[in-house]
């Protein structure tokens, strides 16, 4: 998700290419075949920076749902409707951003991170209202719709630059895969974290439901509905002080990023005069192949496990009957995950990317088709949490280390066209959140035609029905329609070591030759 040419005074050295540090110094210059090792401080940095969107990502996809119909008691339509708008906008929000920061200029701060700096604090207010119940119950619906919006888009101006920054801390691959890999490895964490914080604080909390009447009198109905109005006041309270505690950790996250990580031009980047227009940049990005046929299978693999995490939580209480388990089966899932990123890493640089997509995914499948058989057991659903977990990190590892050998290959074919890759990364993102949105949007629905009751302590059989297709039949179908999509894809390993040489050439070609012709004039145009 997200970076062109400055004009500010101050620091000019701050502004000006690896190649370039003093004026008088140019002529000494000449390093360009040293490789660009990032210290392991450098990775853990940058990788730091993703954990604000996957705790509160996670915290929102599998608690959003469920404190939405139980906790503020919005009716299943508008509650679907808040869902679906929600995703929707922050899938436009994507490209949006992306073509803001395509527009933007170089700073001493480099040309993503101001966009981190300044959505930062504006974030962490709306995501805490999110989870505030306002008194006016005939404002609940426009209240969670104009806040669950503002915070999405203001994280999307967060995440955006962020992921397009992989691009910028190092023009070696190999660094990038290596920087990439712990960024998945501290983003799986920080969906532990958003699950054991979310999950474990409101879990403490004794969300009440309400049973069926079946003749009780009016004093024993009115004792109990002021005593399941007390436990609900605190389940509320429960959300905040999650809210506030995630919060916390996303600002941490965001000063660490900013302390410990610094953009870098690419050299023959910074030879060109005019950064490409964002709508001529977005016709070449998406006539181009091996992007396109990339983002359609990730579009379907993606959308299967989004579906089962927003409908997890109900699966869990009302199908599985595990009410005050699910939180420590979402944690068994994330924590299972995080240990399992290193694995595929030294998987995907032994076997191959395309090997580690149709293990990694594909392993997912079993295990969901033993949920929809099996009855509810608590042991056999850990042990399947647990094997899940595996795939859940293959699916979080392989879109972001795919992606930059596909932006690669772009500049191959396209070496003038620089300024794209914020497109790259916003449009991968906008096709699979919209999709998100229309399956979430759809699920909710669905389960309110199917009957659901809200603060209900059992669902009728039909929306029992319902959430099991919704987390086990749909996502077995999205994820093999999105393998025999990936069969398409055509960079293999072998493609890739080609790129690699050709970008290494044109790299040691413009620092050797077009940066000691340009430095004068960018130098004069930036002071």
């Amino acid at each position: 998700m997200a970076k062109g040419e400055g004009a500010e005074s101050g620091s000019a050295a701050g502004l000006l290419p690896t190649g370039i540090l003093q004026a008088g110094e140019r002529p000494a210059q000449k390093e360009p075949k040293k490789k660009q090792q990032l210290s392991i401080c450098n990775k853990l940095c940058y990788a730091v920076g993703g954990a604000p969107y996957q705790v509160t990502g996670c915290a929102l996809g599998f608690f959003l749902q469920i404190y939405l119909l139980d906790v503020a008691q919005v009716n299943p339509f508008y509650a679907s409707i808040i869902l679906f708008v929600g995703r929707a906008w922050d899938a436009f929000t994507d490209p949006l951003v992306g073509f803001f920061i395509s527009k933007s200029s170089w700073t001493r701060l480099g040309r993503l991170m101001p966009w981190i700096i300044f959505s930062t604090p504006l974030a962490i207010i709306a995501y805490f209202l999110i989870w505030f119940v306002p008194d006016f119950p005939q404002v609940q619906f426009l209240w969670y719709l104009l806040f669950y919006c503002l915070f999405e888009t203001l994280v999307t101006c967060f995440h955006v630059p962020y992921s397009a920054l992989t691009m910028f801390i190092s023009t070696e691959q190999s660094e990038r895969d290596s920087a990439t890999a712990y960024r998945m490895t501290v983003e799986v964490l920080g969906t532990v974290l958003g699950t054991a914080i979310q999950g474990q604080i409101v879990g403490q909390a004794d969300t009440p439901c309400l049973q069926d009447s079946n003749g009780s009198s009016v004093a024993s109905e009115d004792a109990n509905l002021t005593h399941s109005t007390n436990l609900l006041r605190e389940t509320q309270n429960a959300y905040l002080l999650a809210a506030g505690v995630i919060a916390s950790i996303y600002v941490v996250c965001a000063v660490i990023l900013v302390l410990g990580v610094r953009e870098q031009r690419e050299p023959y980047e910074a030879q060109q005069a005019e950064p490409m227009s964002f709508f001529r940049g977005l016709r070449l990005v998406m006539s181009h192949g091996p992007y396109v046929k990339l983002i359609a299978g990730f579009l379907f693999t993606s959308l299967a496990f989004m579906l089962v995490e927003g409908n997890f939580a109900l699966f869990c209480t009302y199908t599985l009957g595990f009410r005050n388990e699910f939180q420590n089966l979402l944690l068994a899932i994330m924590v299972s995950a995080t240990l399992t990123i290193p694995i595929w890493q030294w998987f995907l640089t032994r076997f191959g990317k395309k090997t580690a997509v149709y293990i990694g995914i594909s392993s997912a499948v079993p295990f969901l088709i033993l949920v929809a058989l099996i009855e509810s057991n608590l042991i056999v659903t850990y042990v399947v949490a647990v094997a899940a977990g595996v795939s859940v990190a293959a699916a979080f590892l392989l879109p972001w280390s795919m992606l930059p050998d596909v932006i690669d290959d772009f500049h191959l074919k396209q070496p003038h066209s620089h300024g794209t890759e914020p497109i790259f990364f916003s449009f991968y993102v906008f096709f699979t959140k919209f999709a998100s949105g229309v399956s979430l949007g759809i699920s909710t629905l669905s389960l309110d035609f199917a009957g659901y009751r809200n603060r209900g302590c059992s669902q009728p059989a039909g929306v029992k029905f319902t959430l099991k297709m919704l987390v086990t039949m749909a996502p077995i179908v999205l994820i093999l329609l999105g393998l025999l999509l990936f069969k398409l894809y055509p960079i293999d390993e072998e493609k890739r070591r080609q790129n690699k040489k050709a970008l290494q050439a044109l790299r040691e070609e413009a620092s050797s030759s077009g940066c000691s012709d340009t430095d004068s004039t960018e130098l004069a145009s930036i002071l």
